[in-house]
């Protein structure tokens, strides 16, 4: 059974991300306090349970920030702004980077929250790793058992690094806990930073355990590390570093692509392969999967469980559609309470925040439509039935030419339609069948399965890339064909091994699972690729310029460094 994040483990969030006030130089001890009646990190990382606390409380903020209520953040995770997504509810925002000259301002809060999270997570890790590193000796049963609580807290300061050092270039590399105002930090080049990275991520993969030797599901383990230790090497071009850092992973670390059907089954669409099962709810953290290497957690019904707003951001709004051509209701839903809701319980209640481009929904396709079992119709929904037996048009497949004379008469919104009611509904993201709770909405976009931060496809197309980095073209096709025949898709030859070929892998096999602008920027193809593949039909390319590869530093960290100068970015 999982061991659940909860409102009382939180209370260690808090306590790492405190920073102290300071008094005065004194040094008399009669005024040293000692706290006595609450936590704070000098009483709560005294003993294993305290420090096993700190790391759930660094699992909990990384699940919040990224994968939980934030709409803008979760969705730029999942890859809207680049060549494969863009916002589909409302595709001229003010936000979900619809417009990054727009979106892109020294002042923006949205920017400002990429910039503090991380730094907040940073200063989290640095508390619990100077609390383990000053523990009594005595409170651990081994030093491997020490080094391993301290080497989840690396990964995650390494990790909350890998996400500034892609999105801002140069940061403030702060490796000591902040004990008081500090007002004049300097940027660090790049190289520091990424030595820094390097440092925790190879601390992390000689010390964290291995596959299934973690103390609970969702737990960082080595492979976790090496792989984003492979990733790293990949952005300095250390491609012999970074094919042995996922060599470590793939064939030494009890790890393997599901070829085969496993755990949960719920076939709603009458079909479904190893690949779909990879996705259903309570098959992420069972030993059966041996392709996952790190999921986030959540669980229904249990305090602090959480849910992922997956569905809501992830699928189309086919509830919003309205009528049929009859003028009757198009979608009439489940039976709640004696109610019919409008929603599907296999569908959920979806919303469009991140609706893909037609290069995903498509042309990625083209080559291996029928046999990729990764376009298979319970993989990718893309066809709609009207749902409501008092119209003629039930059980009928919803077309977009059945409403032609609507469009031509401007009583429908071919935009709307298109872009937030129907489009090709990637199932990875839904639950269908498993909504724990909001029964009158099924499930209102949310869901309650784990979450996959990392796959072993992802750590065999890390490597792929690198051999191509090698001059090995032979054994990157390798590597991708370990992927495609899984999805039984036609193998490739050696010349097809190419980046914009490994691109194309990662979105078939990835959508919505990588963090697709850290990708792009590793290759240099960000801005390339989104104005030649980000088909906003209100803003083809997102009007993303050549300055944008790099956010803005937030202008409130620039004014508020009043003892040291912070320059900003070029181009803001």
């Amino acid at each position: 059974m999982k061991k659940y994040f909860n409102i009382l483990r939180d209370k260690s969030l808090l306590i790492a991300g405190t920073l102290l006030l300071l008094f005065s130089s004194c040094d008399e001890s009669v005024l040293d306090e000692i706290p006595l009646d609450f936590l704070a990190p000098e009483n709560a990382y005294t003993s294993v349970a305290g420090v096993r606390q700190g790391v759930t409380g660094l699992h909990w903020t990384f699940r919040n920030y990224w994968f939980w209520g934030d709409q803008d953040q979760g969705s730029m995770w999942r890859g809207v702004g680049t060549d494969v997504a863009f916002h589909g509810e409302d595709p001229n925002s003010t936000r979900f980077l619809c417009n990054y000259v727009n979106y892109l301002i020294p002042a923006s809060g949205y920017v400002l929250q990429y910039w503090t999270r991380n730094y907040e997570q940073i200063q989290r890790a640095n508390v619990l790793i100077d609390r383990i590193d000053n523990s009594d000796p005595a409170m651990w049963a081994s030093e491997a058992q020490k080094n391993a609580f301290k080497a989840e807290a690396m990964f995650f300061r390494a990790y909350a690094y890998r996400i500034l050092v892609s999105y801002f270039g140069d940061v403030p590399l702060v490796t000591e806990v902040i004990a008081s105002a500090k007002v004049d930090f300097v940027r660090a080049p790049k190289a520091d930073v990424y030595k820094q990275i390097e440092d925790d991520l190879i601390f992390a993969g000689a010390n964290l355990p291995g596959r299934g030797q973690e103390e609970a599901p969702g737990r960082i383990t080595k492979a976790a590390a090496l792989t984003v230790l492979s990733e790293i090497y990949l952005e300095q071009g250390k491609y012999q570093l970074a094919v042995d850092a996922a060599t470590s992973v793939i064939t030494g670390a009890g790890y393997a692509l599901m070829t085969q059907r496993f755990g949960a089954q719920i076939d709603v669409f009458g079909t479904g392969d190893a690949y779909y099962d990879l996705f259903r709810y309570g098959n992420q953290n069972t030993l059966e999967n041996t392709e996952n290497i790190w999921s986030v957690q959540f669980e229904p019904l249990v305090t602090g469980g959480g849910d992922w707003q997956g569905e809501r951001g992830m699928g189309p709004a086919y509830f919003r559609w309205g009528n049929a051509p009859d003028g009757k209701k198009a979608f009439r839903g489940e039976l709640v309470n004696g109610v019919y809701t409008g929603y599907s319980d296999t569908l959920g209640r979806p919303v469009s925040w991140v609706r893909p481009t037609t290069y995903v929904t498509h042309e990625i396709w083209k080559d291996d439509w029928n046999t990729d079992i990764r376009n298979a119709k319970h993989s990718i929904k893309r066809d709609f039935f009207y749902d409501n037996p008092g119209s003629v048009w039930d059980k009928k497949k919803l077309e977009f030419s059945q409403f032609a004379s609507f469009y031509a008469a401007g009583t429908r919104d071919p935009i709307r339609d298109s872009c937030q009611y129907i489009f090709p509904y990637f199932m990875k993201f839904a639950e269908p069948c498993n909504h724990f709770d909001r029964a009158n909405q099924s499930g209102g976009g949310y869901s309650h399965k784990d979450v996959y931060v990392i796959r072993l496809a992802e750590t065999i197309l890390l490597r792929a890339e690198a051999y191509l980095g090698l001059g090995r073209k032979d054994l990157a096709a390798a590597d991708i064909n370990l992927v495609r025949s899984r999805a039984q898709a036609t193998l490739i030859g050696e010349d097809d091994a190419t980046i914009g070929y490994i691109l194309d892998e990662r979105a078939r096999e990835l959508y919505g699972e990588e963090w697709r602008h850290i990708t792009l920027r590793r290759m240099g193809l960000l801005v390339q690729r989104v104005r030649a593949l980000n088909d906003n039909p209100k803003n083809p390319g997102l009007n993303i310029q050549e300055h944008h590869v790099l956010w803005p530093i937030p202008l409130s960290q620039i004014d508020l460094n009043i003892d040291a100068v912070i320059t900003q970015n070029p181009g803001y």
